[in-house]
């Protein structure tokens, strides 16, 4: 693997989405591999007396993997979640949520009919009231139970196949860090044998679509938990940065004044404790991340390995990345060259967009500069820096999406690394995303980026998009086949006056004149195209 990040914080007292719902987390629903809670609204499972959705089988998709991964069988999240359940409910309209309880993002209402759009704002943009709201929001999710989730301890087979459930109650936090680690961990194969090169968020065409997933769950939480309808995720555009302008107290933790490794203990993030980050020791007792603490978080910004990562990216690189055409190519893994994903993710040069494993950019370069907890993949959510990191990701890739306004068809639907074909749902979220369904812009999803922001669309205009977008993707065949058609209608027609001329000149003695009743003002040519 390489550096990134994703996954992150969260909150839940209410039902929401994420992993493991605690409802299901029992002998009963592993032994019969359903996931369906009941609605409190109605008691009935996943609201179906009230027709907001049943419980369904899961179709998974068939479509061929890449060659990455060549085994099968020997990992919990192969055809994800099959191998926990094969019933979840599938929730109807608008409603969304492991028991059908929630709207889908940029829905809300009573019965998720009514339309709504936030704006998630730059950090330094943020009053001081707004950002220590945002502030106390993050050390709150860091210092409650979660109601609604839990993590797991064991791999199914150590669970007896579901007849011994071995699962732990943590903080709201915490649990997304745990999905962060449990999606990017490496595969159990017995004895002390591992197999690495398996990411189900990183690496390959779902990274995107994957961290955009979890940024909305967790501002979804954030909203619930605190009652603020309106919060949005900030972000912090490192375009061109000197330096980590967020790493002072005010905002996410300074240094520490003897230890440059650690936060100043003048900022409560110098208190938290982190969690799954020694995955060498997971690997060697062929166990999982038990959400154990760890020690505090690691932050050492500017002090990385500069044959790596030189400095912070700059603007010119995120131009150059965002002219790309294509979303991805090739191996559509790390060594993929000219792909968009995989140059903003950091393992292509953002000068040339050539694979190069040796060096971190753009994404990754951010990670590797914090030179601590942010710098190791399956820990790296430990950092409440992350959030603001991959908000401003997300951004550039909202950028790229409206520039190019590709249709769902670009998105892979077969032979990407295991987990990231378009249809694979998305390990380890429950309910159930798949990887296309989030390749879409960010206002269909319910929020839009300040810097970014256009003015709105009438109703007419709205009508037209689909129909603009599709006509974009053809409009060079169409361009084409107009000069052809032009061409051979000239061609045609010279060929007729030069006839017309032929039969009025050496041939005018001995044919007959023509009568008025033969038009040739009515004889038109078409070319077919």
């Amino acid at each position: 693997m390489s550096l990134f990040a994703m996954g992150f914080l969260l909150v839940i007292l209410q039902p929401s989405t994420g992993q493991f719902p605690r409802a299901c987390a029992n002998t009963q629903s592993l032994l019969r591999k359903e996931c369906c809670p009941p609605w409190d609204g109605d008691g009935s499972p996943c609201g179906e007396l009230s027709s907001r959705g049943s419980c369904q089988n899961i179709l998974l998709s068939q479509a061929p993997l890449g060659p990455q991964f060549p085994f099968s069988g020997v990992d919990d999240r192969e055809d994800w979640p099959s191998v926990f359940y094969n019933r979840t409910c599938k929730c109807e309209g608008n409603f969304m949520g492991f028991n059908c309880g929630e709207c889908k993002f940029g829905f809300s209402g009573l019965n998720c009919t009514e339309r709504r759009l936030r704006t998630r704002r730059n950090i330094f943009q943020l009053t001081n009231s707004e950002k220590d709201k945002f502030l106390a929001y993050l050390n709150l999710a860091k210092n409650t139970p979660s109601q609604d989730y839990v993590i797991a301890t064991g791999t199914y087979t150590q669970m007896n196949n579901g007849s011994n459930p071995m699962f732990k109650s943590i903080n709201v936090y915490d649990v997304f860090v745990w999905m962060h680690y449990y999606a990017s961990r490496d595969t159990l194969l017995g004895g002390s044998n591992v197999w690495r090169d398996i990411d189900f968020a990183h690496e390959a065409p779902g990274f995107l679509p994957w961290h955009r997933v979890f940024l909305l769950m967790w501002e979804r939480e954030i909203q619930k938990i605190t009652g603020d309808e309106n919060f949005t995720i900030p972000y912090w555009d490192w375009r061109d940065a000197e330096d980590c302008v967020v790493c002072t107290d005010e905002y996410m933790g300074g240094r520490h004044p003897t230890n440059p490794n650690l936060l100043n203990p003048a900022s409560f993030f110098s208190s938290w404790q982190v969690i799954c980050t020694r995955s060498e020791e997971y690997n060697s007792q062929q166990a999982l991340c038990n959400a154990t603490s760890e020690g505090p978080i690691l932050r050492n910004p500017g002090n990385n390995d500069k044959s790596r990562t030189p400095r912070l990216p700059s603007s010119a690189e995120v131009e150059f990345c965002l002219s790309l055409t294509q979303y991805e190519s090739g191996p559509m893994d790390k060594m993929a060259n000219y792909s968009f994903r995989n140059t903003l993710e950091g393992f292509a040069d953002p000068r040339t967009a050539i694979a190069n494993v040796s060096q971190s950019g753009l994404h990754n370069a951010l990670h590797i500069y914090m030179n601590g907890s942010m710098s190791q993949v399956q820990g790296s959510a430990n950092d409440p820096i992350f959030v603001l990191h991959h908000a401003f990701v997300d951004s550039i890739f909202e950028r790229w999406l409206r520039r190019h306004r590709p249709m769902l068809e670009v998105y892979p639907a077969a032979n990407a690394p295991i987990g990231h074909n378009r249809e694979n749902y998305m390990v380890p979220f429950i309910p159930l995303y798949r990887n296309g369904e989030f390749f879409k812009p960010s206002r269909e999803l319910g929020y839009d980026y300040e810097y970014l922001q256009e003015p709105a669309l009438d109703s007419f205009q709205e009508f037209l998009i689909p129909y603009l977008q599709q006509a974009r993707q053809i409009w060079a065949w169409l361009v084409g086949a107009a000069l052809i058609g032009g061409i051979v209608t000239a061609a045609l027609t010279g060929l007729i006056l030069a006839c017309r001329k032929k039969r009025r000149g050496t041939l005018s003695e001995i044919q007959p004149l023509l009568t008025e009743s033969e038009d040739y003002n009515n004889i038109s040519y078409q070319s077919n195209f």
